[in-house]
């Protein structure tokens, strides 16, 4: 799937579309059951959500929301986001396995897949939430600043502050996303905890940050292109087909439109996304670690040499 050496742009693109094209069953498969799934109980509950804000009672008006209005809004929106984003990990470590197989020229069945990860989705969604934690603290940190400043000096003071604390937020964000990029990864292909993914995921990015920040951050665009470029139509037609409807029924109509524009830009963009982790991933351990010794050893078995090759990524250098 990739050359046997430290990995070029091109080479992590076309590494990330070659292993969907040789095992498009089990990627595109996977990858349309877990979207799929999640996005319908997402579905329900903000459709459970618009049912709860409409107006049921006499007299009751949709610009009029009770304290159990308020409350359905909080409920469907964090259960839409839980379902999300555990829906997001699994399917993150299943396509991490997929590729791991891949880059050594081996199939993969889905079975044989979930029997590799599934002890490791209790570290994965500890990892999630450590990060989600982080990020937290780091938002209210710099919202607590701003609010401080505007109370003791007013606007201009929140704004004086706001132009030095947001900028730092963001960079903050950027570093900690990046050399975070690959704890996943090692937490799926070399089974290790959250800590130690942690410190490994910093000790290869730390020598090539910018390389990194940079294919990361390119991929992103480019994720985010197709991924609008595929809902747009969606979207469009949704907006028309609601124009005069009802506020609930129009609502409704609208959401579930733009979700199957967002479920199929999904399961095209996020294989590929997955892919190019584990690509560069492997990259920064050819550079750092000669791994593409390791590759050798594990490409020279053919490409149907099976599960032998999984513990090849638990290969370190010497010392």
């Amino acid at each position: 799937m990739i050359p046997l050496r430290p990995l070029s742009l091109t080479d992590i693109y076309n590494g990330a579309v070659g292993y969907v094209r040789a095992n498009p069953k089990t990627v595109l498969g996977l990858t349309a059951v877990v979207v799929v799934i999640s996005q319908i109980i997402s579905s329900i509950a903000l459709f459970g959500l618009l049912s709860a804000v409409g107006p049921t009672g006499p007299g009751k008006s949709a610009t009029e929301p009770s304290g159990g209005d308020m409350a359905a809004w909080l409920i469907g929106f964090s259960g839409a986001a839980i379902v999300t984003a555990v829906g997001t990990i699994v399917l993150t470590g299943l396509l991490t396995v997929v590729v791991g197989r891949a880059v050594f020229g081996s199939p993969i069945s889905l079975g044989e897949a979930w029997a590799i990860v599934r002890d490791r989705f209790g570290s994965l969604i500890g990892l999630a939430a450590l990060m989600g934690l982080a990020a937290v603290v780091l938002c209210g940190f710099a919202v607590t600043v701003i609010a401080f400043a505007a109370g003791a000096g007013g606007t201009g003071a929140a704004v004086l502050i706001g132009t030095a604390v947001v900028p730092g937020l963001i960079a903050a964000l950027a570093y900690g996303y990046t050399v975070l990029a690959f704890a996943p990864t090692i937490i799926v292909l070399e089974r290790q905890p959250v800590f130690e993914a942690i410190r490994r995921s910093f000790y290869l990015v730390r020598n090539s940050f910018w390389r990194v920040l940079g294919i990361l951050a390119l991929t992103a665009l480019i994720v985010s292109l197709i991924s609008s470029a595929v809902a747009f139509p969606f979207n469009i037609l949704a907006m028309v087909s609601a124009h005069d409807a009802g506020a609930l029924s129009g609502g409704v109509e609208l959401s579930l439109l733009s979700r199957i524009g967002t479920t199929i830009g999904e399961i095209i963009v996020l294989p590929f996304t997955a892919g190019v982790s584990v690509l560069l991933y492997t990259d920064r351990r050819i550079r750092g670690e000669a791994f593409d010794l390791v590759l050798r050893s594990g490409a020279v078995g053919g490409p149907y040499v099976g599960g032998w090759t999984d513990h090849l990524w638990l290969t370190r250098p010497p010392g």
